[in-house]
């Protein structure tokens, strides 16, 4: 099959006109990274409204399983469509399903059309960084991609913080609504700027695996979420689920094994830093997004607070990783070594979720903050 992959533009466009067009790219990258946030200080709401507390989990599940899973999948397109008409048809998936999202009459459609949401998601994060290294010299794209990082720390104070805000003075609907502006501008600055030239070349896609993947992932998720509430864990649903993810999971190495060009090349994970490191990502993520789905909850449910305080309880758990973030990666830079920083975060993190095991109704506001 025939492709279109871009080429160097470095030359054809100016300063000013990288510029704009990298605020187009920030702004998409903000709905990504403001969603992943901003829904935690609502969810209480959003349940007391809806029902269904015991899918709680999945308003969140369903954005980032989506969005992984089609992170890959729009490299590969873009490579035979164009990045320009991929990047701006994610921002439009992700719009409607934001609107729809917003116009959610029960917790089973907020789902799913979070996870439309999630499926536009996954094209702002890849493309992103993908036309950055279309458009940008090597040796100026660290501080492009910085600028870039500088995003997600800001999405992870604000978007707490915007949540609460809304439920307290609007409404939760507008955690959803407030991404219509944002992202129609940045449609209409991409539209105008961003013109990329192409040449061909042969791709295949993967679309086997990314379906057992997903398949497999939703599987085990669902085992998770049901299992001890909606059935007993000995149950036929459970267990059935079980089977059927592990299953699908061992069909994903084995389809990865064949495949002419995998969704995830199995030959990575011989490399042992990549392991490693993909492994202290899983737990790093299972333990802050568990904190942000049920934090908010505890505040709100258990110690009485607002959405509005719920949220500023959360910023010191944000606020610890953009400064360790920061500053780690200055210390790398310096020393040239890494090993151990993710040895004592991981030490520290486990510390800290043991201590989140302790609290209760009769726990300190100060020791909310110091835990998180």
């Amino acid at each position: 099959m025939n492709a279109v992959h871009p080429v160097s533009e470095r030359e054809a466009l100016t300063h000013r006109q990288i510029l704009i067009v990298f605020s187009g790219l920030m702004l998409g990258m903000l709905l990504a990274a403001l969603d992943q946030t901003i829904v935690s200080t609502a969810l209480p709401t959003m349940v007391g409204e809806l029902g269904g507390l015991t899918h709680l989990s999945w308003v969140i599940t369903a954005y980032l399983l989506t969005s992984t899973a089609s992170t890959p999948l729009y490299g590969k397109l873009s490579d035979l469509y164009g990045r320009k008409l991929l990047y701006q048809s994610a921002i439009g998936i992700f719009l409607l399903g934001s609107v729809l999202s917003g116009l959610s009459q029960s917790m089973n459609q907020l789902i799913l059309f979070r996870a439309i949401q999630g499926l536009g998601a996954g094209g702002l994060m890849a493309l992103a960084m993908t036309i950055i290294a279309d458009i940008v010299s090597p040796r100026e794209r660290g501080r492009y991609q910085g600028y870039m990082g500088s995003v997600w720390a800001f999405s992870s104070v604000a978007g707490p913080l915007l949540g609460g805000f809304f439920v307290d003075q609007l409404s939760w609907r507008w955690v959803f609504y407030i991404n219509l502006p944002i992202g129609i501008v940045a449609l209409v600055v991409t539209g105008i700027v961003l013109r990329l030239p192409f040449e061909r070349h042969q791709h295949r896609i993967d679309y086997l695996g990314s379906a057992l993947l997903v398949l497999g992932i939703s599987s085990l998720l669902l085992v998770t979420t049901w299992g001890g509430t909606e059935y007993p864990w000995r149950s036929a649903q459970i267990i059935g689920l079980t089977i059927a993810g592990v299953l699908a999971l061992v069909l994903f190495v084995w389809q990865e094994s064949r495949a002419d060009e995998p969704v995830l090349p199995l030959r990575l994970f011989r490399e042992s830093v990549f392991s490693v490191s993909s492994g202290i990502g899983f737990i790093l993520g299972l333990a802050m997004f568990g904190a942000l789905a049920f934090m908010p909850v505890y505040f709100q449910v258990v110690s009485g607070a607002s959405a509005t305080s719920s949220g500023l309880r959360l910023v010191p758990m944000m606020a610890g990783v953009i400064a360790t973030s920061t500053l780690t990666g200055r210390m790398i830079s310096k020393s040239g070594h890494y090993r151990k920083y993710p040895i004592i975060g991981s030490a520290i993190m486990a510390v800290a979720v043991l201590l989140l095991t302790r609290l209760d109704v009769d726990t300190s506001t100060w020791r909310h903050r110091c835990t998180c």
